[in-house]
């Protein structure tokens, strides 16, 4: 009875230990983070200022350094929710179809007469033809321009929608076409805002898609949301450029004129590229996922015309050659020109996925925003706000810890102080795993920690009310004890799976601060099962073993 093996009490202080450990730098958040972001920066420069030196000086290298991250409410910052406007695109692809059409009705002349574009909505392409009676055959024409819906299960209806209308043929996007355009509009907005505020470095930032065409874009420890926006409106540096080698020295001598670039999905690749690009992303009009001949997945582009021309120019003196997509100092693929595009249009193939295919239009796209964004919404959360916050949350988490701390102690004695050590333990613990899986914690996520420390002493007051059940048995004590912690562990364990189940649901289903919320009353609920059932239990064998008590007193 009430015995727990060496192994068992070496791997319990342990991982007490260890959640100490990975917590004590939120002690000294300021100088933490200084160390870190000094890293940071001479990493990205490749070599170090004496600032960063001394910066990364204040903490030292050998302790851990991982720190919870504050979110927008504790840190300040800037909140934004932008509507994209999607109309945009869909009058692009007509204003990119209208000079296709027209060549492919003009070399019928003959029979379907005199063609001009004529007014009409934004997001239709109208065009009149001379000789009406030859509708049918201009319909055919147009439906000849069109290409299946490409989506992740496979090949829908047609993209272009074509109907008559006396002696106007109309064309607009089909209701599929519109629904994947949305999508991947959505998708490329999101890609390049991420990769926007990514390149400053700021502490993980909230880009989610909200509804159908809305952006919700939350960055702790930006200046103002006019700076965030300013952020957002900057153009990706998107490229194609000619490849003059391939290896794995990052460190090689590239020449006079080129460049050594890493490669974005194959680790330990560098590619030797001319810095004068062929085209670049402006001269880029569309990418979207096609499939090629074989049917395999691929992803089909297109510039404007001086792009075309010059990438026509290119790919017919380079045949057999590689080059390569740039983006953002990375080359994203590499494909090999199979033949001559003196049509501005052209198909990457590969070994893609209908997903891969998919992702790397998204990539190409993400050279420029695909459309305009409407803000609807703009806040800007200051530090000293912030930092009100902090204190706010810090006085509530020692007010409810020193009201649990006085209600165990003075309901259960020497076993509430010893649930108490436990609880601070646990709370420890909470921070450390926040730090190590790089947790954001809010506002929110502060009531989450509050609410932790209630369930923590509940596991104990389980536990303490089945020992009194059992010394009224007329158990002895050691009895009492392995008694108490063995009936009371599935009351502990159902409570907590149910408590956490809901977690859970709200970190699927939530967003920004519920998920904060979700995230730390779920690892709560893991530490404070741990503490409950281990370290408390250990606790007391550790005392009891040593007082040897004839009678104890819950």
């Amino acid at each position: 009875m009430l015995h727990i093996p060496l192994w068992k009490r070496v791997l319990i202080f342990g991982l007490c230990a260890l959640g100490l450990l990975t917590a004590a730098p939120n002690l000294f958040y300021s100088r933490v983070e200084a160390h870190n972001d000094a890293i940071a920066a001479a990493e990205k420069a490749g070599f170090e200022t004496p600032e960063q030196a001394a910066a990364r000086a204040g903490w030292p290298d050998w302790l851990p350094s991982g720190l919870v991250n504050l979110g927008l409410d504790l840190r300040g910052g800037a909140h934004l929710l932008a509507e994209v406007n999607v109309a945009e695109v869909y009058k692009a692809r007509m204003d990119d179809l209208w000079p296709e059409l027209r060549k492919a009705l003009a070399a019928e002349r003959a029979t379907i007469g005199a063609v001009r574009r004529a007014p009409g909505p934004q997001d239709e392409l109208h065009v009149q033809i001379g000789t009406p009676e030859q509708m049918a055959k201009a319909v055919a024409i147009a439906k000849s321009l069109s290409t299946p819906v490409v989506t992740l299960t496979g090949v829908g209806q047609s993209d272009l929608a074509i109907t008559a209308s006396g002696d106007e043929l109309i064309v607009s996007l089909s209701e599929a076409e519109k629904a994947a355009t949305d999508d991947r509009t959505i998708q490329q907005s999101l890609e390049i805002i991420r990769r926007r505020v990514d390149e400053v470095g700021t502490r993980e930032p909230t880009i989610q898609r909200e509804g159908e065409d809305r952006i919700l874009i939350q960055v702790p420890g930006i200046g103002s949301a006019a700076e965030l926006k300013a952020l957002i409106g900057t153009t990706a540096k998107l490229t194609f450029n000619s490849v003059k080698g391939r290896g794995s020295n990052p460190d090689a001598a590239p020449g006079l004129g080129n460049a050594v670039l890493p490669s974005a999905d194959e680790n330990g690749i560098y590619y030797t590229i001319d810095t004068t690009p062929v085209v670049t992303g402006e001269e880029l009009t569309t990418a979207r996922p096609e499939f090629d001949q074989n049917g395999r997945p691929a992803v089909g582009f297109k510039f404007n015309t001086s792009g075309a021309r010059k990438f026509g120019e290119y790919t017919a003196a380079n045949v057999g050659q590689p080059f390569a997509i740039v983006l953002d100092g990375k080359v994203i693929s590499a494909p090999v020109i199979n033949q001559a595009i003196p049509g501005g249009s052209g198909i990457i193939t590969g070994n893609f996925t209908v997903e891969e295919s998919t992702n790397l239009a998204v990539l190409l796209r993400a050279g420029a925003l695909p459309a305009g964004m409407t803000f609807l919404e703009e806040r800007t959360i200051g530090p000293e706000l912030g930092q009100d916050s902090i204190d706010a949350g810090r006085i509530a988490a020692v007010v409810g810890f020193a009201a649990v701390v006085g209600l165990m102690v003075a309901s259960y004695g020497f076993f509430g102080f010893l649930a108490s050590v436990a609880l601070c333990l646990n709370v420890a613990m909470l921070f450390g795993v926040l730090s190590m899986i790089g947790g954001t914690l809010t506002l929110p996520g502060i009531a989450g920690i509050v609410l932790t420390m209630g369930m923590a002493v509940d596991a104990n007051v389980l536990v303490f009310e089945r020992i009194k059940e059992e010394l009224k048995n007329a158990k002895g004590p050691a009895r009492a004890i392995e008694k108490g912690y063995q009936m009371a562990m599935s009351a502990i364990v159902d409570a907590n799976i149910t408590t956490l189940i809901a977690a859970i649901i709200l970190f699927v289903l939530g967003s920004g601060p519920v998920r904060g919320f979700a995230v730390t009353l779920a690892v709560g609920i893991v530490t404070s099962v741990f503490t409950a059932l281990s370290v408390t239990r250990l606790l007391v064998v550790i005392w009891f073993a040593w007082r040897r008590p004839k009678t104890i007193t819950v």
